[in-house]
């Protein structure tokens, strides 16, 4: 009798509006992540405001659709936002064991635990230097720069670099603000001094690295060895979810982000400032803008991958979207081709304002590696990295706060309406059908 009531109990608590308000409490915990995310990320501007926008954050119309249906991206998204907490804060062994929770949830997030650990490593090292003096140290990390670049073409821009190691923070910040005014960021020399600068930084202090960051490289071991034993990263329909280049998925999240932040992006005052930082060097910038322009033709023609789920399944706005938009007309694709590299390029630039070039090229990696192989079009994958584009995208102005929540609002009202009140039914299956992300 009494394992009768256990089971009985058991089925009441996996019943579908149970299974689903977990969700819902996962959300509340995810808003509250957002809030302490801006809060450590960008100090300056408060409490009252990161709760003004984390409010609106949770109103993306994709993150809020899903809070309401037993899927497994809010808890996804829940369990990256809090290892990267955990990491900012030099929780490292807290931060590495939410990493294998948020693997568990979705196996692409092993990419999120690298970037996690990256950067981390890197702001572990640059704070090492910055807050500790040790001058033997110091010394040997400089004569190491300067056997290397000394193998190099002799620049002026060498000696700033020995220089920039002896700075205080204020100094770097100013550095760093003044450097992502215009397209530094494309900026080949720039990059190559960044990396080689963290490089030497890492490669300095390896074992204090090592040691610190042990608990992220076990829970990479343990996922190769997962790779190995399962044959593949895919779990289920390995057969639906083959690894294929489909490049063009890159594009499609730089386009959906933008639009997704349109105030911020689509903007007069945001083209006429794209406009100016490329007329500052009009050869490197229209080399940058035709380059941009011919790798995204060659990407949409021999990359762009219709999958079967796609183009049969109905219930999906990404199914209207190919039909509609994407397929209107065979030059359509084209067409929308310079949207794509105007809404990376936006992208690129505003982060440029606050982050470092390392970070933004570690980002955009991890974008590629997340998407790329993704075959199928779908929302849901754009969602963890859109909210740490939007984390970390310095944008401030209330107004165009406001106006971005109302958008959303008007989104999840329409998302919703239309799947409640809008069913329909397949001939060859039974059941209601809805539509949905």
């Amino acid at each position: 009798m009494w394992l009768i009531n256990g089971v009985q109990s058991l089925s009441q608590l996996c019943s579908t509006t149970i299974l689903r308000s977990t969700n819902v409490a996962l959300t509340i915990i995810c808003s509250i992540l957002v809030h302490d995310l801006l809060v450590h990320l960008r100090p300056s501007i408060g409490e009252r405001r990161a709760s003004f926008y984390a409010i609106l954050i949770s109103l993306y119309p994709v993150h809020w659709f899903f809070t309401f249906l037993y899927y497994t991206d809010i808890a996804s998204l829940t369990a990256v936002l809090a290892m990267y907490l955990a990491s900012l804060k030099k929780r490292f062994w807290v931060s590495a064991i939410l990493g294998a929770l948020a693997i568990l949830f979705r196996q692409t997030n092993v990419v999120w635990v690298i970037f996690v650990a990256a950067n981390g490593a890197i702001k572990y090292a640059e704070d090492f230097y910055e807050t500790k003096s040790f001058p033997g140290e110091n010394e040997q990390l400089i004569q190491e720069e300067n056997n290397l670049l000394t193998n190099k073409k002799r620049t002026s821009t060498f000696p700033s670099l020995r220089r920039r190691k002896m700075n205080n923070s204020a100094n770097t910040n100013k550095l760093r603000s003044s450097e992502s005014s215009g397209y530094s960021h494309f900026h080949s020399p720039g990059i190559i001094i960044e990396i080689l600068d963290i490089t030497l930084k890492l490669w300095s202090l390896k074992w204090k690295v090592l040691i610190a960051f042990a608990p992220y490289a076990m829970i990479l071991i343990a996922f190769a060895a997962f790779i190995i034993w399962n044959r593949g990263i895919v779990l289920g329909a390995k057969e639906a979810h083959v690894v294929s280049p489909h490049f063009a998925q890159l594009l499609y999240f730089g386009l959906v982000s933008a639009a997704a932040l349109a105030p911020f992006h689509f903007t007069p005052h945001q083209v006429a400032k794209l406009c100016q930082l490329f007329k500052r060097n009009k050869v490197l910038g229209s080399f940058l803008v035709f380059a941009a322009l011919g790798t995204s033709c060659i990407i949409v023609h021999f990359f762009s991958i219709a999958h079967p789920y796609l183009l049969a399944d109905n219930r999906h706005y990404p199914f209207y979207i190919w039909r509609k938009v994407i397929q209107a007309h065979s030059t359509m694709k084209y067409i929308l081709v310079p949207l794509y590299v105007y809404s990376w390029f936006s992208i690129i630039t505003i982060l440029g304002e606050s982050q470092k070039r390392a970070w933004v090229l570690s980002f955009v990696l991890c974008v590629a590696l997340v998407l790329i192989p993704a075959p199928l079009i779908e929302f849901r994958y754009f969602t963890i990295p859109f909210f740490l584009l939007i984390l970390h995208s310095p944008a401030t102005e209330n107004s165009k706060w406001l106006v971005l929540g109302l958008l959303y609002a008007a989104v999840d009202i329409f998302t919703m309406a239309m799947f409640l009140f809008r069913p329909f039914r397949w001939e060859h299956e039974a059941g209601v059908q809805r539509f949905m992300w």
